[in-house]
């Protein structure tokens, strides 16, 4: 038999009589079968009972998602307070929510969701106060709301829009061409792109584009992405014809991000290595189309990303010798590292991004996890651009000599706002307002600092509703992430809006292996520095604790993606810490990551268990590998999707089984299994909003010290 009898019986009949253990009572989860599978890495044997889970397909695998899915049901139509939830997160996220707009070729291109519609729809219009007209509905690509836009491009005679879509949250995405006039699609259509733009033709005929080989057999969910290879696509011919510009059959890691230059003149090909902040670059002239690839930097030493240029002098943001950011000219004529100048120099702050609008740099700075926004122009002085408030911006897209851009505002008690920005004036307009039923004016945000365990200065953002009294009792979600270069500046959700509207404290750290304080920032939490990003979440759980906002009865934690491997991490290492945890598509097998897609890519954040001192690490703290039995874990909720083919849902299966076994303790072991989903990007709204329900729900029903017996 698949699984055992009683695994059956016990979730068939938990499903139908919706009894869930009285307090004090164990819990009865389905049965997963063990196996002796066993790994050697550098002479250490390590078990891996649950390998064949990483089966997605397979009878035995099918019938335990099923299991777990009705146990998981079962428990959350028990919650008292999902369905209020649900209907007040409806409630809250019926409202107009816009892009950041972007001008080409005399138009505007936005994306507006109107409230509740699964997918945004592109629009577009000729002046600032002129007719909208939709261009792209992607609600009607799918009956379920799963197919969703994910890239797109106008171009540069403004005639053509290229967009890419994506089905059920895949990272594969397949490429169209619309004609903006006549709103309808050209018989161009392009396949097995992944990670990948386009960049069109300066004559807008065609584009540069990088896709794989299409995937052989059974396993495109589960298949190692290696040798991308970069095209050119020309309109009106079939993707088989499509020009192969430039690949390396001796570097499977690599990838290539092909930039056209808008004068016509250059093909600038950025070199990417998985999620490694370093890239190489090499150029093409193109005015002699039969001249060779030369390089430019031929040196893993640094990033460099491009920014615009006139002729051939180009400017690209880069952390050379300065991980805080700064901007460089190179100019291709005298391309020597002794030639290259400094246009900008490193600050105390470190830069997140940069644009390049009106012959000016726009400069995105990163001030203790918050935004403040520079406008440098090439010749002239900087001027720093006022903002709102404390928050993040975003956007300040736009040609490299159009006067006007937008950008975005917003903060954890503030639904982004879009503002034009006319550049040659420096004035700032409100664009676009959106208008959501409550009052922002109700909550507060704090940014407190504390100290890691190391003595590291750790910064922490903390809202709550203003009339909130600081006790032991109150509910409160630690949020965290804590990598790839990645920077948690504030930002509105409604999740977390309604999460405050119930009394609960919403606090996000700022912890290291982000990007908040640049480059160094960053390495301090990663490969063998992994564990300082668990020590800071763990510092911000204790000062959170230390000066009363909580209790460790009161306390949950949650983080997606790497944040989820930072949840799960950490609930093993301090169950005593928290009373709920929701790890989301989390990175949870730490010595088989590097198997599935593009696992290997973050060997750059994660280290690799092919070198005996990284592979020391992974294993020290790999959650599949280091849960104990007879531990009083938290109550967990581990979420994940079934067509997640960037975090392989094995991860969060394999980690499932195994914690379920080890619990000690009466609180539960669930685990969420979308159907139709991927690892977040695209979700329908409606799917977003039962998600939202179900883990406000459970976090409520586990934190707020109410009786949790059932009568």
């Amino acid at each position: 038999m698949l699984l055992q009898t009683i695994t059956y019986s016990i979730a068939f009949a938990l499903a139908a009589t919706g009894q869930l253990p009285m307090k004090n009572q164990p819990q009865q989860y389905p049965g997963a079968k063990k196996t002796d599978q066993f790994d050697i890495y550098h002479g250490v044997r390590v078990s891996d009972p649950y390998r064949w889970l990483e089966n997605l397909d397979s009878a035995e695998t099918r019938a335990w998602v099923e299991a777990e899915n009705q146990l998981t049901n079962a428990w959350l139509e028990k919650f008292p307070e999902r369905e209020h939830l649900r209907k007040r997160l409806t409630e809250l996220w019926n409202y107009e929510r816009y892009s950041v707009p972007y001008k080409r070729a005399g138009r505007y291109f936005f994306r507006r969701n109107d409230g509740l519609q699964n997918q945004p729809v592109v629009y577009t219009q000729r002046s600032l106060q002129g007719q909208p007209e939709v261009l792209i509905d992607p609600n009607k690509l799918s009956k379920d709301g799963t197919v969703a836009l994910k890239d797109s491009a106008v171009s540069p005679d403004g005639k053509y829009y290229a967009y890419a879509v994506a089905e059920a949250g895949s990272d594969w995405t397949e490429w169209h061409v619309r004609d903006i006039d006549t709103k309808k699609n050209l018989d161009d259509h392009l396949k097995w792109i992944k990670f990948s733009g386009v960049s069109w033709a300066a004559d807008s005929r065609g584009f540069y584009y990088s896709r794989y080989d299409a995937p052989e057999g059974d396993n495109r969910l589960k298949d190692i992405n290696y040798f991308p290879k970069l095209y050119f696509h020309r309109l009106g011919e079939s993707q088989a014809q499509d020009q192969l510009i430039y690949h390396r059959p001796d570097q499977k890691e690599w990838s290539f991000n092909g930039i056209a230059t808008k004068d016509g003149k250059y093909l600038l090909i950025e070199v990417g290595r998985g999620t490694e902040d370093k890239n190489l670059l090499y150029y093409q002239d193109l005015e002699h189309p039969q001249s060779s690839i030369k390089p430019l930097v031929e040196t893993w030493q640094a990033s460099y990303s491009y920014l615009g240029n006139q002729g051939s002098k180009f400017w690209f943001l880069s952390n050379d010798k300065a991980p805080r950011g700064k901007i460089l000219e190179i100019d291709l004529n005298n391309p020597g590292r002794e030639h290259w100048k400094e246009m900008l120099a490193e600050s105390k702050d470190a830069i997140e991004t940069a644009s390049m609008v009106n012959n000016s740099f726009i400069i995105s700075y990163l001030h203790h996890a918050r935004h403040k926004i520079l406008i440098k122009p090439l010749a002239g002085k900087a001027v720093e651009l006022e903002l709102p408030g404390i928050g993040s911006a975003g956007g300040f897209y736009g040609e490299q000599d159009a006067t006007e851009t937008f950008f975005s505002w917003t903060s954890f008690n503030t639904p982004a706002r879009i503002y034009h920005l006319d550049l040659l004036s420096g004035k700032t307009t409100l664009f676009k307002k959106p208008k959501v039923k409550f009052d922002p004016g109700d909550y507060v945000t704090r940014q407190v600092f504390y100290n890691s365990k190391d003595g590291t200065r750790i910064p922490m953002f903390i809202t709550h509703h203003r009339n909130l009294k600081r006790n032991a009792d109150n509910p409160t979600l630690l949020y965290g992430y804590g990598g790839f270069n990645i920077s948690l500046t504030p930002y509105f959700s409604v999740s977390n809006l309604v999460w405050m509207e119930t009394g609960g404290i919403y606090a996000v750290p700022n912890l290291r292996g982000g990007g908040e304080y640049g480059q160094q920032w960053h390495e301090a939490g990663t490969k063998t520095k992994k564990q300082n990003v668990f020590d800071d979440f763990i510092s911000a759980a204790e000062w959170l604790i230390a000066n009363n906002y909580t209790s460790s009865r009161h306390l949950g934690i949650s983080g997606g993606s790497n944040g989820g491997l930072l949840v799960a991490a950490v609930l093993l290492q301090r169950p005593d810490l928290f009373a709920a945890a929701v790890p989301a598509v989390g990175v949870l097998d730490m010595l088989r990551f590097n198997k599935f897609t593009i696992g290997w890519a973050w060997e750059s954040d994660y280290g690799s268990p092919e070198n005996e001192a990284e592979f020391k690490a992974l294993y020290a703290y790999s959650p599949y590998h280091n849960i104990k039995p007879g531990i009083q874990y938290p109550a967990t909720l581990v979420t994940t999707a079934d067509h997640d083919d960037r975090v392989y849902p094995a991860h969060s299966f394999k980690f499932t089984a195994a914690l379920q076994v080890a619990q000690a303790s009466t609180d539960p072991i669930l685990i969420r299994i979308e159907t139709r989903a991927g690892h977040g990007a695209g979700k329908p709204t409606s799917k977003r909003i039962e998600e939202a329900a179900d883990k406000l729900a459970f976090l409520r029903y586990f934190l707020t010290g109410e009786d949790r017996s059932h009568e």
